[in-house]
């Protein structure tokens, strides 16, 4: 007898439709698993095999063959078993085939018939919806993350032997509900970190408003102790709240990477801070079995690297393609995926190999040699990369005792979002390019033209500093986004003086 049901593969962050076919006729014994899997499918037999003997069933005693359609797709992953295993009981008519045709299953089985969670569950069904499959199947671990998409009844099954007497209707299984969101109130914080915890800095504190209004990427050069990571913390507490698409598509990047959680679509903005001792892989993802590295993780977010320097160069590198593109391509032999990765770069380092150059009250201990060697481990072209410099130096301990409470998240997330209504204003007939980071030269043309005086200043600042023809750019973006802030609609030569002013400690500048 022949049946087939669905299933689906993870192919980047997206799942494609696989059906399951499942034939058995006499002419021969066993189980025969075609269709390009990986090991982890073809070890679904003994699985499979075992949780049949558990839940009370057998083994067809005749040929089984099992096919995933499209033949020419790697599959990959043990969330196969559960509808090889429906396939074949509904072959060998222990279950109606009819109940199994407009259904997608997704799960792992254990050796007793317990169903397990499998990663990428969230584009599953956005998978099932979009091929107009009415009801998903998978572990109950897995369901409510499921039901966030809507349009699509999701039954969450404990067991190989529930999900036969659920099929065969000799058991209720309510469909699962999304989770409740809170009220989506915006006066209630969504993050633990405030900026109104960091005591003076207010020069950093500008910087990063401007940052998260124009998506700018920074770099904060300081020594020990000196506030950088605090800072780099609170970031997302100022960047606007996540829209319904963007939450959307950085839940699936993290149900890919198994990261996610049953509390329904993420509404908080991501961070993440890899250790320096980071692979180029983890960091930009692919792999044996691809997976999303940190810069998709931090997709719609942050991602802070610390001590910049102690990266592997090799690390540091990688990192241009998603500074550039807000996407990575990982293209191996065997594979060709495609992650986004549209983050704003926060990257901290000390000024020297001591810590202490340009301390107010410590000396430093290296030579200009050791300095120059020290900011020579970041490339040029990386450096390039990053719109703001800014150097941060030790609160006083008197400012900290007596300083005043500094302005709250809020009240700075909300010149961010102006900012950010004009950009979307601005760009709204150009898909893909939404913040000042991301306009290219046409658009620089268009929409930072600068008078006279202005040109003059941005010429000297280029001799001055030694400027690549990629920082000029840089320039222009940050004072695109300083006036937005200001809501000026044209670029004035204040706006220009502050943007130069975040490239101050640029590389071939610094320590001299």
């Amino acid at each position: 007898m022949f049946v087939r049901t669905f299933t689906a593969t993870i192919v980047g962050i997206d799942a494609l439709p696989v059906a399951v076919e499942v034939n058995i006729a006499g002419g021969g014994l066993g189980m025969f698993l075609v269709g390009l899997p990986d090991n982890a499918v073809k070890e679904s037999e003994q699985r499979i095999r075992a949780a049949f003997e558990n839940s009370g069933e057998r083994m067809s005693g005749k040929k089984v063959v099992v096919n995933l359609a499209p033949a020419d797709l790697r599959k990959e992953g043990s969330g196969f078993d559960l509808p090889i295993a429906v396939g074949i009981l509904a072959a060998m008519q222990r279950i109606a085939a009819e109940e199994i045709e407009g259904s997608l299953f997704a799960g792992e089985l254990s050796l007793d018939g317990t169903v397990r969670p499998v990663k990428g569950i969230l584009p599953m069904a956005i998978a099932a919806r979009e091929k107009g499959i009415a009801r998903l199947i998978v572990a109950s671990e897995n369901a409510r993350e499921a039901a966030v998409v809507e349009g699509i009844e999701v039954i969450g099954v404990e067991s190989l032997r529930q999900t036969i007497a659920y099929l065969n209707h000799e058991e209720e299984i309510l469909p699962s509900q999304a989770p409740q969101m809170e009220s989506a109130d915006p006066t209630r914080e969504l993050y633990n970190e405030d900026f109104a915890d960091v005591k003076g800095q207010l020069h950093v504190k500008r910087a990063l408003e401007i940052a998260a209004a124009g998506g700018h990427n920074v770099l904060m050069i300081g020594s020990p102790g000196s506030g950088k990571t605090m800072l780099a913390r609170r970031l997302p507490s100022i960047l606007p709240p996540l829209t319904p698409e963007e939450s959307l598509e950085t839940t699936k990047i993290h149900s890919v990477a198994g990261l996610s959680d049953i509390s329904g679509l993420m509404r908080q903005r991501p961070f993440r801070a890899p250790h320096h001792t980071i692979s180029p892989v983890a960091l930009i993802g692919g792999g044996q079995f691809p997976q999303p590295g940190e810069v998709s993780l931090a997709h719609n977010g942050v991602l802070f690297l610390d001590e910049l320097p102690e990266f592997g160069r090799s690390v540091l590198e990688v990192m241009r393609q998603p500074l550039e593109e807000k996407r990575i391509t990982v293209s191996r032999v065997k594979y060709r995926v495609q992650y986004p990765a549209n983050f704003t770069l926060i990257a901290a380092m000390n000024p020297c190999p001591c810590g202490y150059y340009n301390h107010p009250t410590r000396e430093c201990t290296c030579s200009q040699n050791m300095v120059h060697r020290y900011m020579g481990r970041i490339s040029g072209p990386l450096m390039d990369r990053i719109d703001m410099h800014i150097e941060v130096t030790p609160v006083p301990p008197e400012e900290l005792s007596h300083a005043p409470e500094g302005e709250k998240s809020a009240v700075i997330r909300e010149r961010v979002c102006r900012a950010r209504e004009i950009q979307r204003l601005r760009f709204a007939d150009t898909p893909g390019v939404h913040t000042n980071a991301m306009m290219n030269s046409a658009m620089l043309r268009r929409y930072c033209a600068l008078d006279e005086a202005s040109s003059r200043l941005l010429e000297q600042a280029m001799h001055r500093l030694s400027l690549s023809a990629r920082a000029y750019d840089r320039i222009l973006k940050v004072a695109r986004t300083i006036a937005d802030l200001a809501g000026r609609p044209h670029i004035e030569a204040a706006d220009l003086a502050e943007a130069i002013n975040y490239r101050s400690l640029d590389r071939g500048t610094w320590g001299r």
